[in-house]
């Protein structure tokens, strides 16, 4: 009996002390969410509507889904990925496929599937926006998985290496895309349009809404928005789930997962195809909104950028990694280019900040790693094997109160 009880106090004062948002009353978590929620839909109205500020937050929002799809892949199965610009990659040309002129060479009229306005008339293929969608989670899905074959038998850096290779993979394709020619669709159509980029991409296209526009930002961060709370509702179901704690279970510990029946080539694949389909998600809708697929924009920098977010907010962290998202992505787009940019000018310097970015974030990343290494909003488990205390599992608990 009293094992049970030292077994309680400690974990109440582990609550306590690291007053944890998941370890709030539920109706404080509920009260919590809801009042995030409305705040997230008001804010806009507190901005001009197309204002720097409502562009960096929907950035910010995109960037978020990205780094929840990767939080899977690293933080929730441990299968460190370096290339995952290559989803992003893939999400973006799905929407330069089929929602813009690239293919007008394959009919005469195009094809037009449940889209208004000047995309309804244009030639090439234009399908509506959650076609798209859903396609490219579709592509990514299976990306991921044909990126994860290759790493079954593989642990640690060499995992590393393979998905570093893949995203230069899709990285060299999409500069190099403009000289494979695809025959089989008549003319002389190619797979990209290399470093010209596919551009202009069709708006957001919505049923009963009005088709998006660039100079009203508002709508497109609603759908971001709206875009955020689908993956964190994934993402928070799929943690307490049996595949969530699979994923949990071979992190921690592959020989022992697969000794207590966890299937590691099922896992392993659902991890990558699942990470895969929310930065196809986040791609297409990028693609829209920058107006632009180009081959520039899926260097292997911007796979490190989205890990840099995880680090921060804490690996296998839901909460942490929004935070660590939305923080990075001000940073890098607002708090460095328009407030920090003139600095070194006014201290009799010649050179730009922005040059000095991901400096700026490995120095980041460097304070993170010497004054808390579990990142801002850590997961539970990772704050206790950091601080080097004991975890208990809801297992122990429970043998110490029948003792």
């Amino acid at each position: 009996m009293s094992t049970a009880v030292g077994v309680e106090e400690r974990a109440q004062a582990r609550s306590r002390r690291f007053g944890r948002p998941d370890q709030l009353p539920i109706a404080a978590r509920r009260l919590l969410a809801a009042a995030l929620i409305v705040g997230g839909l008001v804010l806009p109205f507190f901005f001009d509507a197309g204002g720097g500020f409502i562009d960096d937050a929907t950035l910010a929002l995109a960037y978020v889904v990205m780094a929840l799809g990767l939080n899977i892949i690293v933080g929730f199965a441990g299968l460190l990925d370096l290339g995952y610009v290559a989803f992003f990659a893939i999400g973006a040309y799905t929407i330069g496929w089929f929602g813009s002129f690239f293919f007008s060479g394959i009919t005469e009229n195009g094809i037009h599937v449940l889209v208004t306005g000047i995309a309804a008339e244009a030639p090439g293929i234009h399908l509506n926006f959650l076609i798209i969608v859903v396609i490219a989670v579709l592509f990514c899905t299976i990306a991921g998985m044909a990126i994860g074959l290759p790493t079954l038998r593989l642990r640690g850096d060499y995992i590393a290496i393979v998905t570093l290779a893949f995203g230069e993979i899709i990285g060299r394709i999409a500069i190099n895309g403009d000289q494979i020619a695809l025959g089989f669709l008549g003319g002389e159509q190619t797979l990209t349009a290399g470093r010209q980029g596919i551009t202009p991409v069709d708006k957001v296209d919505l049923p009963l809404l009005a088709p998006f526009t660039s100079l009203e930002l508002r709508p497109w961060y609603w759908l971001a928005f709206a875009l955020v709370l689908l993956v964190l509702f994934v993402n928070l179901r799929l943690r307490d789930s049996r595949l969530g704690r699979a994923w949990i279970a071979l992190r921690e510990d592959e020989v022992a997962a697969a000794s207590m029946g966890v299937p590691l080539v099922k896992t392993k694949l659902m991890a990558y195809g699942t990470g895969a389909a929310f930065g196809g998600i986040s791609g297409a809708f990028l693609g829209s909104y920058l107006n632009t697929v180009n081959a520039d924009q899926f260097q292997f920098s911007f796979s490190i950028f989205l890990l840099a977010m995880i680090i921060l907010g804490g690996l296998g962290s839901i909460w942490g990694v929004v935070l660590g998202a939305i923080a990075l992505s001000f940073i890098n787009n607002r708090l460095i280019p328009d407030v920090l940019n003139d600095v070194p000018s006014a201290l009799g310097l010649d050179f730009d900040l922005t040059q000095l970015s991901f400096g700026i974030f490995g120095f980041l990343l460097l304070i993170m790693m010497v004054l808390r290494p579990e990142g801002l909003i850590p997961e539970r488990r990772r704050q206790m094997e950091l601080r080097d205390e004991s975890i208990e599992t809801d297992e122990a608990v429970y043998e110490a109160r029948m003792s």
